[in-house]
Formats: structure tokens, sequence, C-alpha cells
């Protein structure tokens, strides 16, 4: 796992290694092992290693390839980089290295970009083609690992992290007014926008060619999710060997490491299936969870430790088992570093997920993570459900548009956004909705196409945003993240399973519809024990039955009621400050009635008041920092 950095002049002008050595300096904690730069004229290629696989002198990046025609700048794992690279000695191909770099970039060179569907793994890179002076990015299909970039004028820049544009001269940060609708609409970013103006996030499954100055970007895509419904099978059990036969070689392959690797461990069923199995292959195997303090919580909340179910299945797996215990006032201790770091917000409260790799830094520098299960085995189906009967597709987008828009209700959006609503009026977050469901190319008419369709919509938006914090909080720490539900092999079977293999009351959902049409959805939302059916089944040989029979469980803190209650001192001070510096683009008045309406008990706004609290540390980090380059400290 590493950091990439570049800048490329595409009117020919000569890029400077000064520059580039402060870009990577500044994503320095992505790879503290090692730095490297590559200088050719107008392209100037960046790196920072954290040593997981060969850590010998010979992994060095950037890397050239024999007859020098291309370098390539690498961050992320291959898993199958054995199997390419036998294939590429049979034609001929001699290695220096036991790095997956050195294979990749031979693959290239033999293959070009027909190789990239074929790996199995996680990634983000830069190839420079000396020859035809043109740069190529790539990430990988899921966007487990991140790549941005932007243009000023003639110059492109290009980073694992946004951080690293800050060095630029010409460079100005400023907040992207549009994206701040998306986000305080979904609590993520479902186009390619970041809170920083002009800055993209290159698309998953997608590559960036870059060519001379006025040559069109243009990203194209090279895989996509494809979910689909086939006839359930008369013999269900070979689909659950079949199942446990790619779970256990899914965890397997990504054990491959030249370091300790350890697991985190909550009491879920995802995370620890991954655990029991990779405990097998590992004795004295380390696993980690973060719990909260819940003295002070109250309803749902009160469920949020999962620390004795992680204890339980530690002692089950026999694995060298820490923990850390979060309380009300961690996420303020946090929140400077973790803006600087996570740079643009996603997907919910996030500071839990920093305190846990940074608990895991203690001990390694990999770490397996269970995410992806719930997003391609049906893990979510209250959500589903909301939206798996339509008299049509426009039904189909206001239903579930309406469940996902998670922040701001709709009769309060101008007034919130009253100070910049004359440049933003124009943006209809629906249709970027509509776009992503529309991205999805199927045929919907049963409630199975609409169920996929959410599990597409889900697996491009909610899982990608989760992929991007998990990326950039691990690395916070220097820790990778290895995510072996989304192996290439278990993904797909996964995406070609019958619906009725992942969720078990549809058919009530069904008869529910045609009984009472006109009844409120939420009476028939998913059975607390639904969804991943097939994956319960397979899963009950590694873990205990009861972890198997509970339901979803969220790795969230008890934010609602410390809100309310030891930090609601620290949500007054900042939200209600005058002063504050959201106030340049939110209305003051709006913004303090809908918080006001959580502190007091009305409404349950923890979502709404996490993100403004973010975003006004996000201004204070990044539009006062012009020029303080350093990175911030508690």
């Amino acid at each position: 796992m590493c950091g990439v950095a570049g800048i490329f002049n595409r009117d020919g002008e000569p890029a400077s290694a000064v520059l580039l050595k402060r870009m990577t300096d500044a994503i320095a904690h992505r790879g503290p092992d090692g730095e490297g730069h590559f200088v050719d004229d107008c392209l100037a290629l960046g790196h920072r290693r954290l040593s997981i696989i060969d850590l010998t002198p010979a992994g060095h990046q950037p890397m050239q390839s024999p007859d020098g025609r291309f370098v390539i700048s690498y961050n992320g794992e291959i898993y199958n980089f054995q199997e390419l690279r036998a294939e590429l000695q049979s034609l001929g191909h001699r290695f220096q290295s036991r790095s997956d770099t050195e294979v990749l970039l031979h693959a290239l060179a033999q293959w070009g970009l027909h190789v990239i569907p074929r790996l199995n793994g996680m990634f983000a890179f830069a190839l420079w083609d000396h020859r035809n002076r043109e740069l190529l990015l790539v990430r990988d299909r899921y966007g487990i690992k991140p790549l941005y970039y932007v243009e000023i004028g003639s110059t492109f820049l290009f980073s694992s992290e946004i951080k690293a544009f800050l060095h630029h001269p010409a460079y100005s940060c400023e907040m992207d007014r549009a994206a701040l609708l998306e986000y305080l609409t979904f609590q993520n970013f479902f186009t390619d926008r970041t809170l920083f103006r002009h800055v993209h996030l290159l698309q998953p499954g997608c590559t960036l060619r870059v060519g001379s100055a006025g040559e069109p970007l243009h990203p194209q895509r090279y895989w996509d999710y494809r979910f689909s419904d086939h006839p359930e099978p008369a013999k269900a059990e070979a689909y659950v060997d079949e199942l446990n036969c790619l779970f256990q070689r899914a965890v397997n392959r990504q054990l491959v490491s030249d370091v300790a690797v350890g697991c985190y461990l909550s009491g879920g069923m995802d995370s620890g299936s991954i655990t029991a199995v990779a405990a097998r292959q590992m004795p004295n195997l380390k696993s980690f969870t973060v719990g909260f303090d819940l003295s002070s919580a109250s309803g749902i909340e009160m469920g949020f430790d999962e620390r004795a179910k992680a204890e339980h299945m530690s002692y089950c797996f026999k694995t060298e088992h820490y923990e850390m215990v979060l309380k009300a006032g961690d996420m303020e201790r946090a929140m400077t570093r973790l803006v600087w770091h996570l740079e643009e917000p996603r997907v919910g409260q996030s500071y839990p997920n920093f305190y846990a790799a940074q608990l895991a830094s203690k001990f390694g520098k990999v770490v397996l993570s269970g995410a992806g299960g719930d997003e391609l085995f049906g893990g979510y189906p209250w959500r589903y459900y909301r939206a798996a009967v339509n008299s049509d597709f426009e039904q189909y987008v206001d239903r579930y548009y309406d469940f996902w828009q998670r922040l701001i209700p709709n009769d309060s959006v101008r007034g919130v956004f009253q100070p910049i609503w004359a440049d933003i009026k124009a943006l209809n977050t629906r249709d970027i909705f509509r776009d992503v469901l529309n991205g999805s190319r199927m045929q919907l008419g049963r409630p199975e196409d609409y169920i996929n369709s959410s599990l597409y919509f889900e697996a491009k938006t909610f899982l990608h945003g989760l992929l991007v914090m998990e990326d950039k909080l691990s690395m916070a720490h220097s820790v990778e993240t290895r995510v072996p539900f989304l192996d290439n092999d278990l993904a797909d079977f996964a995406m070609n399973l019958p619906v009725r293999m992942k969720l078990g009351n549809l058919g009530e959902v069904m008869r529910m519809n045609e009984n009472d049409p006109g009844r409120k959805r939420q009476t028939y939302f998913a059975k607390t024990r639904d969804g991943k059916l097939i994956l319960r089944q397979a899963m009950r040989r590694f873990i205990p039955a009861e972890v198997v029979k509970h339901g979803k469980q969220g790795f969230s803190a008890p934010d609602a009621s410390w809100f309310r209650g030891e930090s609601i001192d620290y949500v007054r001070a900042t939200l209600f400050n005058r002063n504050a510096d959201i106030y340049d683009f939110l209305d003051r008045s709006a913004v303090r009635d809908l918080v006001s309406d959580h502190l007091e008990g009305r409404e349950n706004r923890r979502l709404l008041i996490w993100s403004l609290l973010y975003l006004e540390q996000w201004c204070h980090t990044f539009l006062r920092r012009q020029s303080g380059r350093a990175m911030p400290t508690n």
C-alpha cells in the first residue's frame, strides 16, 4: 500500500522536481517506508512506499519497464499476481523482484489495457508512456483505492490524496458549492465531484488517458456491477458449497504478505467469518474491536457496543484480541486530524474507523475488513423493500430517493442554502440520483429487478463511500485495509445469485402490497434477521450459530445521545457560533432550527449534526489554510 502523486505539464513545460517532492511529502503517512521520484521533462511522477510484499529495494517505485518506455507509480495489491507472473514468464519476461508492481508493469507492456479487467485486487496507479508522451490513470473495479486529479491551466495534477495539490502555487482551495449541496443531500458524493472546487475523483472501474494540451479528458469505464436474477436452483446446497469455497479462497488470497496481517472483529457475521478463516492459516492472529461507553445512551443505541460478542468469537477462534472503548468527547479530540486525513466527508460518522485503524496500527501494517458483504449479499433489506414494488421507473426513483435524501428535509433545503441558492438552484439532486440508477441498464418490472437495481445503486454509492473513507483513515495510520468480500470471483458469484437466495421476505412484501397498497411502507419493511440468507447458511461452518442468526448492527457510536448530553456544549459552541465559517454557505437561522430539533428531542438529526461539525472543521482546515501546509495536530 502506498501513495501516488504527480505533475504533467500538458503544454510541454518542464515539471518541477522540487514541487513533486513537496507533494509526496504531504502524503508521507501513506508510505513511511520509502519514497521515489521520476522526472521526464514535462512529467514528474512520485511515490511513497508502505512495504508489504517484497520488502527489498527491488520493489522501489516509480518503476521502469526494461526498455524504458513505461514508468509506473502504483498503490495497492494484486492478489493474482503470481498467476500473471507465471504467464508472463512463459512469454519470455524476466523479473528482478518478487513484487506485484513489477508484474503489473510487465503485464501492461505485454497486453495493454486488456489486462486491467483481469486484475484481482485493489489498485490505483499512474502509468507514463515515454514514447507516446501520454499519461494513464487507472482505478480498481470497486474503488477501494482513491485517485484524484485537477487541471490548472495546462498543468494536470494527480494524487492519492487531495492535500498534495495544496502545494501547487496556482492551486486555490475553494468550496465546490454544487458538491456541498450533493453532500448535504446524500451525505455522500454520487458524482466525481469533491468538496474541493475543480478536484475530481476518478470513478471506480475507470481509466483516464491524459495527452497534450487541448485534448479533452474523458474517463472510460472498463467494468461495472452487473446484478442479475437467475432462476433459483433446484439444489441450493450446491450454491452454498460454492460460496463456501469462494469465500475461503478469497480470504486466503488476501493473507499473502511479507508482514503480519490482522483482522477487524466486530460482533457481526462478516468480520467474524473472515477472522475464522484467517485464524486457521495464521496462529496467534491479532484481532481488533472498537466499542462504546453506553452509560449515557438510550433507546436503540443501547445495543451499539459489540465488544462482548467480539470477545466470544475471539475465544472461539483463539485470536490475540485487542479492544478500545470510545467515549463522548473522543470525536471532538480526533476531529482536527480526522478532517485533515479524510478530506472529503462520506457516509456517516467516521471517527470510530479512525480510532480502529489507530488501534490496528500498533500491531502491524495490514488488516482485513468485512466491507462489501452487505452490499453484495443484501444486508440492508429494510432499504430495498421500500421500493420493491412499483408501477414504473420514475415511481421507483421517487421512493428510493426519498430514503437517501438523508440530512435536510425537502421543505428546508432552500432556506438552509439561501446564501448560495443562486449558485446551486439549477442543480437537481434527483437527477443525480436517477443517473446512478440508469447506469445499471437493467430491465425493470419484477420486484427482483428493482431489488437488484437497489443493490447496484448501493454498491456504486454507499459501498464506494465506505471504501474511500476506510482507505483514508487507515492510511492516516500507515495501515493497509484489505476487503476479501471484494475478491473478483466472490463478487461475480454474489451478483449472479437469485434475489430470493439473499432475501427471505420478498414474497410477504409483494402480498402486502397487493392486499393493502395504500398502507405505509414502513409497516412491511424487512424483519431484522432477513437478508444475506445464503451467506448465513455458508458461514455456519465458520462462526457460532447465534452470530449467524443475529440481525445487522452497524458500526456506529451513540452520537444521538451524546449530542444531547456530554457533547451538547461542543455542538452548541460550534454550530450556534455566529462567526462559524459554514455560514458563508448556509443560513445560520435555518441550521439552528434543525439542530435544535435534535438537542430538544423532537427529531434524531445526528447525521446532520455530524456533517455540520465536519464541514465547520473542513473550512478551518482547508479554506483558512491557504498558506499552511503541515499536517495539523491535536
